[in-house]
């Protein structure tokens, strides 16, 4: 399992960059909403829906928000205050967690996908496609979410043994939690040289970014959990599904563009 996880990391890895760097911005926002599309079609199996066809039309109806969204999200100040939106959704997803991982109605369900997959999108298309050096930024903030991933990933295999939400995954300890914030910040002090950012602020930024990406693994755990599901889907081989992979990258990547704009990165 570990072997095939390593090997489909490093396909999938190596065809992301070759997308992001060298692709079109067409060719790349086609592609990430594929991925959100495949993402909402999995996030469908956590409201239990009885067919293909309802299924479906929870896919079509994240698209047209999506691309609604797009459209009316063009100037800086508007889509900043939806990333500061989606921002105090992860929030609010913290407190379920938390407070009430018991609790989870299909409707409750199909709005947490809405607020967690169009942002993702919006962010990292607008970032790709608009911002100077944008598909190096969109890599970065993929990067950076991946490499905590992994960080919390080995770190727990081999070290963990304090549970860190035992309610909602099992399997995830605050060992490997430290991982994953080691392997953010080398990431982060490897952006901020690449990229000629201060590193006193840069370097805390994308702490912030792995530290919510982590919510955003646990809230999907937590929805499976709820639906008997172990992973979202088997489109990965060794990892599960989209949203198995993704899960961190929707909650980091809203977080990161806020504060890369912030920073006068983009706009």
């Amino acid at each position: 399992m570990l072997r095939s996880r390593i090997l489909t990391a490093v396909v999938f890895g190596a065809l992301l960059v070759a997308l992001l760097l060298y692709a079109s911005p067409v060719v790349a926002g086609l592609v990430l909403g594929l991925i959100m599309m495949v993402g909402a079609w999995e996030w469908s199996g956590f409201l239990r829906l009885d067919s293909a066809l309802l299924r479906s039309g929870y896919v079509v109806l994240l698209l047209g928000i999506a691309l609604l969204g797009q459209q009316q999200l063009a100037a800086t100040g508007p889509f900043m205050q939806l990333m500061q939106l989606t921002l105090l959704w992860w929030l609010v997803a913290l407190c379920w967690i938390v407070l009430a991982p018991a609790h989870a109605s299909a409707l409750g369900a199909a709005l947490a996908g809405v607020l967690t997959l169009v942002p993702a999108w919006l962010a990292l298309v607008r970032i790709d496609s608009t911002w100077p050096r944008g598909g190096e930024w969109t890599l970065f903030i993929l990067m950076l979410a991946f490499a905590a991933d992994t960080g919390a990933f080995f770190a727990g295999r081999y070290f963990g043994s304090v549970r860190l939400a035992p309610r909602v995954s099992p399997g995830k300890t605050w060992e490997g939690v430290i991982g994953g914030m080691l392997a953010a910040g080398a990431v982060g002090f490897a952006g901020a040289a690449w990229f000629a950012q201060p590193a006193g602020v840069f370097v805390p930024l994308c702490f912030g970014g792995a530290a919510l990406s982590v919510v955003g693994d646990l809230t999907e755990s937590l929805l499976k959990r709820r639906a008997g599901l172990k992973d979202s889907g088997r489109f990965f081989p060794g990892h599960g599904g989209v949203l198995d992979r993704i899960d961190s990258v929707t909650s980091a990547a809203p977080a990161m563009a806020a504060g890369l704009v912030w920073l006068g990165v983009g706009t």
